[in-house]
């Protein structure tokens, strides 16, 4: 299961209605329409050479029929098992032969102590321990489940190394071709993974914007293949919700108070607000979590938006968590509303609270985190340290989304611990 714990409701043909809705207009689009597959045709801009404009207009989010979810919902016991694929916009019998999610949520005591909280406050949920080690595989789950539905062969994808793994690891289980378009700076892990599943990879000299163009550039040329850049797709925020619901239901089946998401495009962070909404539509949830989306301080054009309500890319975004490195983040606009909506907030941390946050994690709670997931840890810290009256301290449940493992970049931890020089044999 996907989402949560299986109960037969829906055969392996069977999918819930919905309809794709623009982010911005609020038109919305039967599944088929042949004028759309990525973005809203009304809102979307494109650049000169014919690339989507970033960050990207017209976004579209699966709209699910609520009424019909909670018909097939009605009469089961409050306790009875919630078939997952009641929220999957992709038929069962398409999906990869690869499991994804059912990570654990990890009580992290010792961190809540230091932080000031009481006990069973601070809970981190480990992304880490997903097939390619990263929350990316729920996105390319999905976006692999719709090209099989398709028939597509080929998956198309630019990243900074995650969603690159992720997709080469499900292209792979599902017998697809992923082509994938990395900075040339991606860590070397990131891209071992990619090519040990058989991806073809292209390092581009530049920035991740810079493999974005080229990966849309190369969509265009080929005419053929399913492209699954980030909040292009809508698959790839519908994808990430499921970690929303796998909260929900190790919290208890109640809301948490705070979750706390590394932000780069902010298609995370959308992904948790869609999978709450989808509980709250559902019937199945009281009420929405308030968001803190975390940047690093250089890559910092979400939280420009959401705190001056003006748009701006970040000049100069390198960043030690390269995960959220992103001068143009492509769900900008969304993850701003989604702030919004819930009464959230943002935050930026340096490099060095992340590298900090990266080892206290790992010390009081037994998991490494890549830099991306010690950002989130960072900027709770850091609130925390300071004081912010945002931050609810007493009977609070906060979730901390740890979204990719360690050793995917060994060599960013290691510019805060040093090894150890070697001892002669007694």
């Amino acid at each position: 299961s996907l989402f949560l714990s299986p109960m037969a409701a829906l055969a392996p043909h069977e999918a819930p209605p919905f309809v794709y809705r623009c982010t911005e207009c609020g038109g919305t689009y039967t599944p088929g329409d042949d004028r759309v597959r990525y973005l809203c045709p009304s809102c979307r801009q494109d650049t000169p050479s014919g690339c989507p404009s970033s960050p990207l207009h017209g976004v579209l989010e699966v709209a699910l029929d609520y009424e019909w979810i909670r018909r097939r919902l009605a009469g089961l016991p409050p306790t009875a098992a919630v078939d997952c694929n009641l929220f999957c916009p992709v038929p069962a019998v398409y999906h990869p032969p690869l499991a994804v999610g059912g990570t654990p949520l990890v009580c992290a005591n010792r961190l809540a102590h230091e932080l000031g909280f009481e006990a069973e406050s601070v809970w981190v949920k480990n992304e880490g321990l997903n097939p390619s080690g990263s929350l990316k595989d729920r996105a390319s789950f999905l976006v692999v489940a719709e090209a099989n539905r398709l028939h597509e062969d080929r998956v198309i994808v630019a990243s900074t190394g995650n969603a690159a793994a992720a997709t080469a690891t499900l292209c792979a289980a599902a017998g697809k071709q992923a082509v994938i378009f990395v900075p040339e700076n991606a860590p070397q892990a990131k891209l071992c993974q990619s090519l040990v599943h058989g991806a073809n990879v292209v390092r581009v000299r530049g920035t991740y914007d810079d493999a974005v163009r080229m990966s849309f550039a190369e969509v265009e040329r080929s005419g053929s293949g399913l492209c699954r850049n980030t909040a292009y797709h809508p698959f790839t925020i519908d994808g990430k919700k499921t970690v929303a619901f796998e909260i929900w239901e190790q919290c208890g089946r109640v809301t948490p108070d705070v979750v706390v998401v590394p932000m780069g495009d902010g298609v995370i962070l959308a992904g948790v607000f869609r999978g709450f909404s989808d509980l709250v539509g559902a019937g199945l949830a009281s009420r929405m979590p308030r968001l803190l989306g975390v940047q690093a301080e250089r890559s910092d054009a979400i939280h420009r938006l959401v705190t001056t309500g003006t748009y701006q890319d970040a000049n100069d975004p390198s960043t030690v968590a390269d995960s959220i490195s992103v001068s143009a983040p492509s769900n900008a606009l969304m993850a701003a509303r989604a702030i919004h909506e819930t009464h959230g907030k943002t935050i930026l941390v340096s490099d060095h609270e992340i590298l900090e946050a990266q080892g206290l994690l790992a010390r009081t709670a037994g998991i490494f985190t890549e830099p991306a997931g010690a950002a989130a840890v960072a900027g709770l810290c850091k609130s925390a340290r300071t004081g912010d009256e945002w931050l609810p301290r007493s009977h609070a449940r906060i979730v901390i989304l740890a979204t990719g493992m360690g050793l995917k970049d060994v060599g960013a931890a290691l510019q805060h611990v040093k090894l150890p020089d070697p001892v002669d044999v007694v």
